[in-house]
């Protein structure tokens, strides 16, 4: 199977704001006010911890039809504690992202422990946010500079 490619391209609106576009979809980030946005949309951590639970529902649904469990519901809270001190260039002692991530699930099956248990093994091991969370992943920066002052003339 060949390699799978995701995007997303936009602009900044404000010193808060991004509005991007993946697909044919738009979306808006923005910081809460308390962080000098506008609240208009969730913030970047805020879409991580939305994109890792979308990630895990899809992943438990696939596994589940493979291991023929049937599920009538899924609930998934995320949440994890940032310190701000980095992040506002106040210290430099603390990491800038989640300190850890809780991952609640509430699954309603008639399943056993042993199959939810396999079942989970396998969501763990084949969700790709999962595996972007839990490794380091190398980012590339393609930086590219246009000096203002030249292009004015």
């Amino acid at each position: 199977m060949s390699k799978l490619n995701f995007s997303i391209s936009g602009n900044s609106i404000t010193a808060t704001r991004y509005d991007g576009k993946a697909r044919q979809f738009s979306l808006i980030v923005d910081e809460p006010e308390e962080l000098g946005g506008l609240d208009s949309a969730p913030n970047p951590v805020e879409y991580l911890l939305a994109a890792y639970a979308g990630c895990i529902n899809v992943v438990i649904h696939l596994v589940a039809k493979e291991l023929q469990v049937t599920v009538s519901n899924i609930k998934i809270n995320i949440n994890g504690d940032i310190n701000p001190e980095r992040l506002l260039g106040l210290s430099k002692a603390n990491r800038a992202g989640f300190e850890s991530l809780t991952v609640d699930i509430e699954l309603e099956t008639e399943a056993s422990q042993e199959l939810i248990s396999k079942l989970f093994e396998q969501v763990k091991d084949r969700c790709p946010l999962n595996d972007n969370l839990s490794n380091s992943t190398p980012l590339i920066y393609n930086i590219k500079h246009l000096n203002i002052n030249q292009l004015a003339n």
